[in-house]
């Protein structure tokens, strides 16, 4: 059964999902690419994912780095997948490029190019928003574009780490 808890934070309303074990899902509200309903999703604040995620936003919109992880299970095709893991070795405070993802995911499969706009659609698409910290991805030359919740929004996140 697919779970579901609001989070009020200062970048607004949050709907964070779970399958009751892993965390499925942590969007902003009118973000895109959000679920046509959560409807199926049982409202449940007392699950110890829940707890752990709440803890770990309060933490990290404090202004401070989570110094643990919160178990994840993402749906998507493997490609994504590879892409979203690579989002989540990006260092709190730091940046990088999809240029540069593109380029360290063509290393790792021993090709001589990857398309960092392919790239860009998968990052678009991460369903576990901040905790998968795609608004640490600029484009090239470091500026900001993309970010489905919106721009304002990653500029606040990424000014929260004062990485901006």
């Amino acid at each position: 059964m697919p779970y579901l808890h609001t989070y009020l934070s200062p970048v607004g309303q949050l709907f964070i999902t779970s399958d009751g074990t892993y965390l499925t899902g942590l969007r902003l509200e009118g973000q895109k690419y959000f679920p046509d309903s959560l409807e199926n999703h049982e409202k449940n604040s007392d699950l110890k994912i829940f707890k752990d995620t709440t803890k770990w936003l309060d933490t990290y919109f404090q202004g401070k780095n989570p110094n643990f992880t919160i178990p994840t299970k993402a749906e998507g095709t493997p490609f994504r997948k590879e892409v979203w893991k690579m989002l989540s070795e990006i260092p709190y405070g730091e940046t990088t490029t999809y240029g540069e993802i593109a380029e360290n995911l063509a290393k790792k499969r021993g090709i001589k190019k990857m398309s960092a706009r392919g790239v860009g659609g998968a990052v678009g698409h991460n369903p576990i928003s901040i905790i998968v910290p795609c608004h640490r991805v600029l484009w090239a030359k470091g500026s900001l574009t993309g970010y489905a919740g919106g721009i304002d929004k990653k500029v606040q996140l990424l000014a929260l780490e004062k990485s901006v």
